[in-house]
């Protein structure tokens, strides 16, 4: 039996990642190519690769989101070859977000059932909506705000304490595979989320509750 909902925040309760970012290259009039190929070497590292970068000291809060902008801002370019203005950097970047409504309709409904919900997300400074969030979620779980970051399995452990449930009976739903793995190794179900349907209708399935409303 489930008894516990473990869910990340952006890409997985907001629209996706991909858009908020392209939304922002666009904005800024970042080179695109030249930024990808900066953060695939920066996140790659973060997630899959050994040692550390300003991702795992931003992400635990070890260092000033703006030290992290300025240090980032530093490595990019802009179609005129210059770097973007650092001051603002993280806030322009994420302005895309917006709210998966559906997401969010579903963790009331996983709520309302008895499972206990808790928000696990690592932090690139502190751009969260945070309105509503005492409504649907028993516990929060902000990676700088705990000095922990995911796939860390403390982040894990500590995130199950709050809610008070053991891993095999929880499910966790994240957008990075490199967590999911870290999840599923403390002995919980891992759901890849790629969009809100899919990721509803396979929670529907392991808790046997109609949740997608079309």
């Amino acid at each position: 039996m489930v008894t516990g909902v473990l869910i990340d925040w952006g890409g997985v309760l907001t629209t996706s990642m991909s858009d908020a970012i392209a939304k922002w290259i666009a904005a800024d009039r970042i080179d695109g190519a030249h930024y990808r190929r900066v953060m695939r070497e920066l996140v790659d590292a973060a997630y899959n690769g050994h040692g550390e970068n300003a991702i795992h000291a931003l992400e635990r809060g070890e260092i000033d989101p703006t030290e992290f902008e300025h240090d980032l801002a530093s490595r990019l370019l802009t179609l005129d070859g210059t770097p973007p203005a650092p001051d603002g950097l993280l806030k322009r970047m994420f302005a895309g977000f917006e709210r998966a409504e559906a997401m969010y309709d579903m963790l009331r409904e996983v709520q309302r059932h008895g499972v206990k919900t808790c928000l696990l997300s690592n932090s690139w400074s502190d751009t969260y909506e945070r309105d509503g969030w005492d409504e649907i979620f028993d516990a929060v779980v902000i990676s700088g705000e705990v000095g922990m970051r995911k796939p860390e399995p403390r982040i894990f452990q500590h995130a199950l304490g709050l809610i008070g449930e053991p891993g095999e009976s929880c499910v966790f739903i994240d957008d990075i595979e490199a967590n999911i793995r870290a999840a599923r190794n403390l002995g919980m179900t891992g759901i890849h989320h790629r969009n809100p349907e899919t990721t509803i209708r396979e929670l529907e399935t392991l808790l046997r509750l109609p949740l997608w409303r079309a």
